[in-house]
């Protein structure tokens, strides 16, 4: 299977692709996506858009995953986040593919086994699941990855409980 995590955001976006072979996890791509600062919003969300549409017609992901929506103090910036979350949605959408979203929470508790861990936890997790020599940057980058190793786990767990029910 493969899966495309995604950390929404309108001045980065990071992306993360894996595969899973049974419990074998691989990066196969992983980096984000810029606009430039002062851009309008609306200018941000399309050039986003132009660049994860060709994204995912050429990998063909099995699945998206995005981060759900946590709002914090800043309503300004949750917003934001909200609407780059809405282009990655449209995006999956269009292709067919699956969209899947997990909470920061539950992130940290598949990757790290820990709701509660820090970013610093959760990024050496994700290095060494994925056997990469040095943790990913930008931080968003290292947590679309995480996002993306968060459900092939949380995924093969559900099939499994499938098979028992």
């Amino acid at each position: 299977m493969i899966i495309l995590g995604i950390d929404p955001g309108t001045a980065i976006m990071g992306y993360g692709l894996i595969e899973q072979q049974g419990n074998r996890l691989k990066a196969l791509a992983y980096s984000c996506w810029r606009t430039p600062a002062h851009t309008p919003l609306a200018e941000r969300l399309l050039l986003l858009y132009n660049q994860i549409s060709p994204f995912l017609i050429e990998t063909r992901p099995d699945h998206v995953v995005v981060e759900e929506l946590f709002f914090n103090r800043n309503t300004t910036t949750a917003i934001a986040v909200g609407q780059a979350r809405g282009i990655v949605l449209l995006a999956g959408a269009q292709q067919g593919i699956p969209v899947y979203e997990y909470t920061p929470l539950q992130v940290k508790q598949a990757v790290v086994g820990y709701g509660r861990a820090d970013k610093i936890q959760v990024q050496q997790m994700v290095k060494g699941l994925l056997g990469l020599e040095k943790i990913p940057k930008p931080d968003d980058t290292a947590d679309a990855l995480a996002l993306a190793i968060c459900h092939a786990h949380s995924f093969a767990l559900e099939r499994r409980m499938e098979d028992f029910r």
